[in-house]
């Protein structure tokens, strides 16, 4: 499967989500590549849009390479496997945290400004990105939501692997993905179009969509 963009995703994801429309949900999106995607889910599905930011804490020898990913409220999940293997000091880990978590309280401010407290206690929940690779980020955002108290927590994706999935599922009530490929590279190879969203195509969206002027 290859989707021509996140827009078009968005809408496919949507369609398979349109059961979840009369419970009102809360879209979170993971910015950036995923507010686009939450964006369109949004305008079918109805119910509120709203961002949730974890991020990769990256390796020291290949930033492309992570251990894990850090959430909004300095959360670490991390693979123990991965961090051992590369031999990835608690010192190092702290201080690549500390650096995301500046990051995220930067988009935070920046993104949500003009919006009123993000409640998610009690709320029907859905997580959306445009897609995963390791799962890392998605599981820290997950693990953070679940921290909320949501009502129910749904995470919704147009791609991701298989086996990925399965680890993601022991976190959220439901898991809904559009294509599970046996071969997996980058998330890019499965979208027609994959520029980079900006911060002020965020920041649009989420003032758009919440009626801030």
């Amino acid at each position: 499967m290859l989707f021509k963009d996140r827009v078009e995703a968005g809408i496919m994801l949507a369609e398979a989500l349109k059961g979840h429309a009369g419970y009102s949900p809360m879209i979170l999106a993971i910015p950036r590549g995923g507010i686009t995607v939450a964006h369109e889910v949004y305008k079918r599905l109805g119910g509120t849009l709203d961002i949730v930011v974890p991020r990769k804490i990256s390796a020291e020898q290949d930033p492309e390479l992570a251990l894990g990913a850090v959430a909004e409220d300095g959360s670490r999940y991390l693979d123990r496997n991965v961090v051992s293997m590369l031999g990835a000091s608690e010192e190092y880990i702290e201080r690549k945290a500390a650096e995301q978590m500046a990051e995220i309280s930067r988009r935070m401010k920046k993104y949500r400004e003009g919006l009123g407290p993000r409640v998610i206690k009690g709320r029907y929940v859905i997580v959306v990105d445009d897609g995963i690779a390791t799962g890392y980020t998605a599981m820290a955002a997950l693990k953070f939501v679940r921290k909320q108290s949501p009502k129910r927590l749904v995470l919704a994706v147009p791609v991701a692997p298989a086996e990925v999935l399965e680890a993601l599922r022991k976190e959220a009530d439901e898991v809904v993905c559009l294509y599970s490929p046996e071969v997996f590279f980058a998330i890019g190879s499965f979208y027609q179009d994959f520029d980079q969203v900006q911060d002020g195509e965020v920041i649009r969206i989420l003032k758009e969509d919440n009626n801030v002027v």
